[in-house]
């Protein structure tokens, strides 16, 4: 079949985009309209703040703020909402078009500055309640992500996250693997080094032959070496080759945040990407068919037995952490950190997560009094104190990594050891997120799939560079 590929800068991707900001106009105006002919049905009411969220596995924790919050402030009641990721952000826009978003919502760095653009984020620093926000409260370099290209801050600080390594020890003990091994495992994008030696072994086909041996047929593998989370061309490879690439010192734009040129045309990038999707071609690794639409997740491809180890993100403790075995015996999951790559040191990418308010909501600063409480001391601890994921706040991570270790009997300091020892790189911070990410993903998912070879991601640089040149049109 044959396709007819357009660049950004051709007669028909500029008319594309055209259409693609009278959208976002539409969107604009629809919001306007909604603000100021159905207010009354945008966000709470009587003293009613609503709040929507997509972790379950985070909602309990922020029940226990919301009763707090309302201890503390009884003419306020927080009404809490949880929709999956694959819902969440469709009917947070819809919200926004329809006049129907809530007072407050956890954001995205990846979302926000479309939100921004589109004049639906209020300026915190303009509500009494969070105008005195300080940075230095939180993990380094987590708060400055949510101050937007104006000056204004659109989000405080909810938590963070970087990647480490999942894995099963049963796998690991049958393969005759020390697990100590895993802490010091290095790569390198010419013949992987002791981690892709390791990914080689785990991997075995069904005949029970290991990928270090004669014999392997990749074509039919039992179980590979690493687990896969798809290409990660929705997300800067954040569970899939970041740690790879950022150990490789590449970064993904020139100035971060608000970089507006990319480099993905770069040796170490595409050397790290070519490594890395190698390792589907000599079957350590599964193939994108085999990960489907994202289903097939790392979690299940660990807890099925497909793969012995995955890369993933702290959020996923809890799920990991539970995991059983077919007669219900937890399999007893455990962390190791990323390999130490060319550099020299390890590396992770480094995201955070926020509370922003809505100009829909019609009672802005109670709002805003609940989002400083999110931010605030008392709910970080308490949920940290749950041991889902790191609070942004220094002493509520603490309380996150002693839950895991005296609850859950789990070390997850890998995650944490990013931060202390300086080996994180924040997530790209850009406008245009939508548009980057229409880009990216089909390129991605062709190189994974091996239909389009590393090189083509050259290509896709430059359509992404030209982005950023048509808006300034």
């Amino acid at each position: 079949m044959n396709t007819i590929r357009t660049t950004p800068g051709t007669p028909r991707a500029r008319r594309r985009r055209r259409i693609a900001l009278a959208a976002a106009g539409a969107v604009l105006a629809a919001t306007a309209l909604a603000a100021c002919g159905h207010g009354d049905s945008a966000g709470g009411g009587d003293g009613v703040i609503t709040y929507w969220l997509w972790d379950a596995s985070q909602q309990p924790g922020y029940q226990k703020c919301a009763d707090a919050f309302h201890a503390q402030n009884p003419q306020l009641t927080v009404k809490i909402t949880q929709y999956g990721w694959a819902d969440y952000w469709s009917k947070l826009t819809a919200g926004f078009i329809a006049g129907t978003a809530p007072d407050v919502f956890t954001n995205h760095v990846s979302k926000y500055p479309q939100f921004v653009d589109l004049k639906v984020l209020r300026p915190l620093d303009e509500l009494g309640p969070t105008k005195d926000i300080d940075n230095d409260d939180y993990q380094p370099g987590l708060a400055q992500l949510w101050i937007g290209q104006d000056g204004h801050r659109y989000g405080t600080p909810k938590d963070w996250d970087t990647v480490a390594i999942f894995y099963n020890p049963a796998v690991l003990k049958a393969a005759g693997v020390n697990p100590a091994t895993l802490d010091t495992l290095t790569w390198n994008p010419t013949d992987g080094g002791t981690f892709e030696k390791l990914v080689a072994h785990l991997s075995v086909d069904t005949k029970g032959r290991r990928g270090d041996e004669a014999g392997f047929d990749k074509e039919h593998v039992k179980t590979y070496g690493l687990a896969s989370d798809g290409s990660g061309g929705g997300g800067w490879g954040q569970t899939q080759w970041s740690a790879f690439t950022g150990s490789n010192n590449w970064r993904a734009t020139d100035k971060n945040p608000w970089g507006t040129h990319f480099n993905l045309d770069e040796k170490n990038f595409q050397d790290a990407i070519g490594w890395y999707f190698g390792l589907v071609r000599k079957g350590f690794m599964p193939t994108y068919a085999a990960t489907g639409s994202g289903a097939n997740g790392v979690d299940k491809q660990l807890g099925s037995g497909s793969a012995a180890m995955g890369i993933a993100g702290d959020w996923m403790i809890s799920t990991y952490a539970a995991m059983t075995d077919a007669d219900g015996k937890n399999l007893g999951i455990r962390i190791a950190p990323t390999p130490i790559g060319p550099s020299g040191h390890r590396a992770s990418m480094f995201n955070g997560l926020a509370d922003s308010i809505t100009t829909l909501s019609r009672q802005p600063e109670n709002a805003a009094r609940w989002v400083a409480f999110l931010a605030g001391a008392q709910c970080q601890d308490i949920i940290g104190d749950s041991g889902v994921v790191f609070p942004a706040r220094p002493e509520g991570t603490a309380r996150a990594i002693a839950y895991n270790k005296k609850v859950r009997h789990l070390d997850v300091t890998p995650f944490t050891n990013h931060v202390k020892d300086h080996t994180t790189f924040l997530f790209p911070v850009t406008s245009n997120g939508a548009d980057i990410t229409a880009l990216m993903q089909p390129a991605m998912d062709a190189v994974y799939i091996g239909s389009a070879p590393v090189s083509s991601l050259t290509e896709l640089n430059n359509q992404l560079n030209q982005l950023f040149r048509i808006v300034e049109r």
